[in-house]
């Protein structure tokens, strides 16, 4: 037996309002629509994880979601250009990443990452 895949649920009655956040900010495209639930994927191959944390490093609350991107300064320009508050950073850890937390739509935090 072998974990395919992990999926995060969120749930909402603002299906569409993921579209700016996860397709236009972080270029998701949606991969499944069936009305009632939206679901959103990128091309690359990904390995199912699962992280259980204390905090979310750097004395910062643990996200609900964390989002490894390629280029961190694009998503980055996007979050602002949307309006987004910035929760945390930009900032380069010491554990090698650079990353800032924003909410999404619905609240969620997210941590948006790129290894550097």
């Amino acid at each position: 037996m072998a974990v395919r895949r992990i999926v995060t649920n969120i749930g909402t009655d603002r299906i569409e309002a993921a579209k700016a956040f996860y397709g236009g900010i972080l270029g998701m495209s949606v991969v499944m629509d069936l009305g009632w639930i939206m679901t959103f994927a990128t091309d690359a191959q990904t390995v199912p994880q699962i992280s259980i944390a204390t905090e979310g490093g750097a004395g910062t609350p643990v996200p609900d979601i964390s989002v490894e991107v390629d280029n961190i300064d694009e998503v980055h320009q996007r979050a602002v250009a949307a309006g987004l508050r910035m929760e945390y950073g930009p900032t380069t850890e010491s554990w090698g990443v650079r990353r800032f937390y924003v909410r999404d739509p619905f609240g969620r935090l997210v941590n948006i990452l790129a290894h550097i």
